[in-house]
């Protein structure tokens, strides 16, 4: 019985013999002769085998573990076919919206720049004497130089960005 949970619960962790020999510091052919039923583990080293394959030595001395049957698979299998199914819908949700936002972005920089050039640097005419207003128009003119040299670089990257995450049928 002991030889019998070994064996089945060093596979079910996916150890080989070797890997599990190199975990206890014994030889290879020691777990061999554990798992065939020719020898026993001592106290000590069926401590240090429960804690290699993090199982209680109860475990290791009940009734025979059984392998994992076909039913628990396919349990498995369809608790992970619903979690990948999630992970796509919420992959798909994230793309959207990153293209929705992209196609915003580049509105509001077309928008802005529309703006700004129908308004054509209304600032140059103003009287800079008033602290208010001189602060202001500096203001402004900052903006509108800044605006000007990147909207083109902000408008190739949302027209990028956009025809990247739009939804390929």
């Amino acid at each position: 019985m002991l030889n019998e949970n070994i064996k089945a619960i060093r596979k079910s962790k996916g150890l080989s013999q070797e890997e599990l020999a190199v975990k206890l510091n014994v030889v290879r052919q020691t777990i061999s002769k554990w798992e065939q039923g020719l020898s026993v583990p001592d106290a000590d080293m069926l401590i240090s085998l429960s804690e290699a394959l993090k199982t209680p030595v109860s475990i290791l001395l009940g009734e025979s573990v059984d392998e994992s049957k076909a039913d628990d698979l396919k349990v498995i299998s369809e608790k992970l076919e619903v979690i990948n199914l999630q992970l796509a819908q919420r992959k798909s949700v994230v793309r959207k919206t990153l293209h929705w936002l992209f196609i915003a972005l580049g509105a509001a920089t077309v928008t802005i720049f529309a703006v700004l050039a129908v308004l054509s640097s209304p600032y140059l005419g103003w009287d800079y004497n008033d602290p208010e207003t001189a602060v202001f128009g500096a203001a402004f003119h900052t903006f509108e130089y800044v605006f000007v040299r990147f909207a083109p670089i902000i408008l190739i990257g949302t027209i990028a960005g956009s025809v990247l995450t739009r939804q390929k049928d």
